[in-house]
C-alpha cells in the first residue's frame, strides 16, 4: 500500500470524521479518543479529500468531501451571526478566528468547483464577505472575534492570537473569491493583507527565545510563504519568498534534532516544489529530498485503523508525540505527492493553480 492509499484509508476509516461530516481536531493516541470537532480542521480535510478524489478517482473520497462541505454549510456556518464559530458556541458565547474562516471558505470554493453545488459557493461567498466586514482593521486583520458581539480580542501570548504575516494564507480566500465572482472588494482585501504581511515578515522569525516556540512559528511562517505563491511574478514578493524560504529551512534544520513538526517539513517542501513548478525559484534538490524523507517518516503503521496511515504531529528528542493529526496528514500527503510529481517531471497544472489550498 502506498503512502497516499494508507493516508486516504485513515481519513475514511479511522473515525477522525464523524457520520455528519465534521472532523476532529486530532486523535490522542495515548488516551484513545478524538478531540472535539473543529470547523477549521473540517475545512482542511475537505480540501485533502477533494485532492485524493482528483488523484485516484475513488468516489469514497468525494462522498466524504461532500459530507464535510455540508457539515460546514449546515452546522459550521452560523446564519444568525454570519460567521463560522470556532468549534461550538456555548451559552456564554464563543469565538471566531479569521484564519479558520479563510481555510473553510477555500475548502467550500474547491468543493463548488468540483461539484457545482451552489450551496457551497453561496456559503463561501457569505463567509468571504463576513471576513471583510468583521475582521479587517485599520492596518491589520483582527485574528479573533468574541461572539456574539464580534468584538476584537487581544491575547498577546501566542502568534495565533495576534496579527501577523501568516494570515496571508487565509486571505487567499478573498483572491479566490474574486476569481470566481469578479467582486473587486475581495481582491482589495487580499492586496491589503499582502501589504501588511510584507511589512510584518521581518519581525515574525524567530519571534521568541524558545527554540521549540520557533518551530511552532515556522509552521505559521510557512503559511506566509504559501500566501505569496500566486504573486511571485512581483519582484518584491519574489525577494521576500526567496529570503523567507532560506530562513525557514535554516531554522528547521537547526531545531529539528530536539523538536520537529511533520507539517513544517511538508510545508517547506511544498512551497519549494510549487515555486519551482511556477518557474520562480529553482528547486534545491538535496534539501527537498531530505524534507521529503523526514516528512514521510512521520506516517504511522500497524493494524489499528485509528493510527495506520495517519501522520504524527511531531517528534521531541526522538519520541513521537501522541497526536494523530488531520492537518499534518493532509500537508504531508499533498507535499509528498507533489514531490513524486516533480521527480517524474510532471507537476500537474491543477496543483500549480491550487496555490496550496490544502
Amino acid at each position: 500500500m502506498t503512502f497516499l492509499e494508507a493516508a486516504g484509508r485513515w481519513f475514511l476509516e479511522s473515525g477522525i470524521q464523524g457520520p455528519d461530516g465534521g472532523v476532529a481536531r486530532y486523535y490522542r493516541s495515548n488516551e484513545r479518543q478524538n478531540a472535539p470537532v473543529s470547523t477549521e480542521i473540517t475545512g482542511y480535510t475537505l480540501s485533502i479529500l477533494l485532492f485524493l478524489h482528483q488523484r485516484t478517482g475513488n468516489a469514497a473520497y468525494l462522498d466524504a468531501a461532500i459530507r464535510a462541505a455540508r457539515f460546514l454549510t449546515r452546522q459550521g456556518w452560523h446564519r444568525e451571526l454570519g460567521t463560522f464559530p470556532y468549534e461550538q458556541l456555548d451559552a456564554g458565547g464563543g469565538y471566531a478566528y479569521f484564519f479558520d474562516c479563510g481555510i473553510i471558505v477555500r475548502g467550500l470554493v474547491s468543493a463548488w468547483k468540483t461539484t457545482q453545488d451552489s450551496e457551497f459557493l453561496e456559503t463561501g461567498v457569505a463567509g468571504g464577505h463576513a471576513m471583510l466586514a468583521d475582521f479587517a482593521g485599520a492596518r491589520a486583520i483582527h485574528p479573533i472575534l468574541a461572539l456574539p458581539e464580534k468584538h476584537p480580542v487581544e491575547q498577546p501570548a501566542r502568534w495565533s492570537t495576534r496579527p501577523g504575516c501568516y494570515q496571508l494564507k487565509s486571505a487567499l480566500a478573498w483572491r479566490e473569491l474574486f476569481e470566481v465572482t469578479g467582486d473587486e472588494h475581495f481582491l482589495h482585501g487580499y492586496e491589503s493583507a499582502l501589504g501588511y504581511a510584507l511589512e510584518n515578515d521581518p519581525e515574525f522569525l524567530p519571534g521568541t527565545d524558545d527554540r521549540h516556540g520557533v518551530m511552532d512559528r515556522l509552521h505559521a511562517y510557512s503559511y506566509f510563504l504559501e500566501g505569496l505563491l500566486p504573486v511571485l511574478d512581483r519582484a518584491e514578493c519574489l525577494k521576500a519568498f526567496r529570503a523567507g524560504l532560506d530562513r525557514a529551512a535554516g531554522y528547521l534544520r537547526d531545531i529539528a534534532p530536539s523538536f520537529a513538526r511533520s507539517d513544517v517539513y511538508a510545508q517547506v517542501l511544498r512551497v519549494r516544489v510549487l515555486a519551482d513548478a511556477r518557474g520562480a525559484v529553482e528547486l534545491d534538490e538535496r534539501a527537498a529530498a531530505h524534507e521529503a524523507e523526514q516528512a514521510a517518516s512521520f506516517q504511522a503503521d500497524g493494524t489499528d485503523p485509528a493510527h495506520h496511515g495517519g501522520f504524527v504531529f511531531g517528534r521531541k528528542d526522538g519520541a513521537d508525540l501522541p497526536f494523530m493529526n488531520p492537518v499534518s496528514t493532509a500537508f504531508c500527503v499533498h507535499a509528498l505527492a507533489l514531490w513524486q510529481d516533480h521527480k517524474t517531471g510532471r507537476v500537474p497544472k491543477s496543483e500549480i493553480a491550487r496555490q496550496a489550498a490544502i
